[in-house]
């Protein structure tokens, strides 16, 4: 049956691609990952990434523009390079690695992030850290790979760019370019890896409305919310989504 046909698949897909445009935005930062968790309850994970990839190509443009100009260029430098880096590993290697494995491991990372920002830790520690050149390497590689597999590319990018405790805007427009170039490079494996047949095409346009208003729901959120309570909802966002993902990883394993 076409998921156009499937009333499961709308009842699914439309919150994903709400929640999707929210994190877009800027807002509820790695909530977005849900995305594909959520529409693969109705359709295959690999057919819910083809769907949603042109979806987020279109909400990258819309954030593009509301937050051209604001951005941390230093974050770009480090993460944006090995971020490429990692999307060119997951298409070299997309014969090779499960998707139980990748969602079990951005789960994993999800809970221990959270776990350490909320341990309790000297008044000196809690102040925003500095630009650690190896560290952006290492986790603009892994946001980009896992981006690739799952778009699930939040958890790996927040766990360098929390610490340095940006500005809401500031975070947000830098999210915004560094999944930008993400998706537009990912276009090319997605093509020539068949993602991108008739019949995930016409879906994604079937779902496009709801990206330009979710989208810029998001950025209207980001600049009213206070950044006490925006880092309050990411932490809360990659708790669910980390437990989520875990559950959904091991199931994959032993089922």
């Amino acid at each position: 049956m076409l998921p156009l046909a499937d009333p499961l698949f709308y009842a699914v897909a439309v919150p994903a691609v709400v929640l999707a445009g929210l994190s877009k935005g800027g807002f509820g930062g790695s909530i977005g990952m849900l995305a594909v968790p959520l529409m693969a309850l109705a359709i295959p994970p690999v057919q819910a990434a083809g769907i949603l990839l042109p979806i987020l190509v279109v909400m990258d443009l819309i954030g593009l523009f509301a937050y051209r100009g604001v951005y941390d260029r230093r974050s770009l430098a480090l993460l944006l390079p090995a971020g490429v880096a990692g999307v060119a590993v997951g298409w070299a290697t997309a014969s090779l690695v499960e998707d139980a494995h990748v969602t079990l491991l951005v789960g994993v990372l999800c809970l221990v992030f959270v776990a350490e920002r909320f341990r309790p830790k000297p008044e000196a520690a809690q102040v925003a850290r500095g630009h650690r050149p190896l560290a952006g390497a290492f986790w603009g590689a892994v946001s980009g790979f896992t981006s690739f597999v799952s778009h699930t590319g939040g958890p790996p990018f927040q766990l360098y760019m929390v610490p340095l405790r940006l500005a809401p805007m500031l975070f947000a427009g830098t999210a915004v370019i560094f999944f930008s170039a993400i998706n537009a490079v990912k276009l090319v494996p997605y093509f020539y890896l068949g993602q991108f047949d008739a019949r995930n095409l016409t879906t994604a346009a079937v779902l496009l409305p709801l990206a330009p208003l979710s989208t810029l729901a998001g950025v209207w959120l980001v600049k009213r919310v206070k950044p006490q309570t925006f880092y309050g909802v990411i932490y809360a966002a990659m708790t669910v989504i980390g437990c989520k993902l875990v559950y959904d990883g091991i199931s994959q394993l032993i089922g």
